[in-house]
């Protein structure tokens, strides 16, 4: 089981959908996952609709939200952690993202911007506030990984290294991106080696 109450700047800490019917969207993850869904909240940037946050394993795991106005269709949302959102935007858009929304406050949980990245994905930046990101990951119920499917995944590598810091990995036949000394969102362990004589 992995409980996280904090994330280093730079590594994914929470996902949150957005649907046109949120009732939908809370059964049908309730009847997959065993997700209990908390009363909703308000949107974060008084857009109609609500905001509903899951929860497994006694922490809360993801988000479930209505889609904000003139999106077609529902997404899921990944968000990286950041010390300053406001000065991460520069530095993201400078590697080639695009602003899709300038950084709003989520009281109190924390502060957001959402950014579309070179091939046109949705990537979010959060600031926490009383919210770090996800309290449970890596376990059953709850999130362990996003996956960035494009044309030119040699162009969002260099993006993702440029914003975030990211390496890449061979993974199977795809490439896994990665702050440097985290994976799955989490520290590494030093592996201890037995030495033989």
């Amino acid at each position: 089981m992995s409980a996280r109450d904090r994330y280093e700047p730079g590594v994914p800490c929470w996902v949150d959908t957005t649907q046109g019917d949120v009732d939908a969207a809370v059964g049908f993850y309730a009847d997959v996952f065993g997700w209990e869904m908390t009363e909703p909240g308000p949107m974060a940037d008084d857009s109609p609709g609500r905001y509903h946050v899951a929860r497994a394993g006694g922490g809360e795991v993801a988000g479930i939200a209505s889609c904000p106005p003139g999106q077609a269709g529902a997404a899921w949302n990944t968000y990286v952690s950041t010390n300053d959102v406001d000065a991460a935007v520069p530095r993201a858009t400078a590697a080639g993202a695009t602003l899709v929304k300038a950084p709003f406050d989520a009281p109190p949980a924390g502060r957001i911007a959402v950014l579309a990245d070179p091939a046109g994905a949705t990537i979010c930046l959060w600031q926490p506030g009383a919210r770090q990101g996800a309290e449970r990951v890596n376990e059953p119920g709850a999130w362990a990984m996003s996956m960035l499917i494009c044309e030119d995944p040699e162009r969002a590598a260099a993006f993702y290294a440029d914003a975030f810091g990211w390496t890449t990995e061979a993974f199977g036949p795809a490439t896994m991106l990665r702050l440097p000394g985290y994976e799955g969102g989490e520290p590494e362990q030093p592996v201890s080696r037995e030495v033989v004589a």
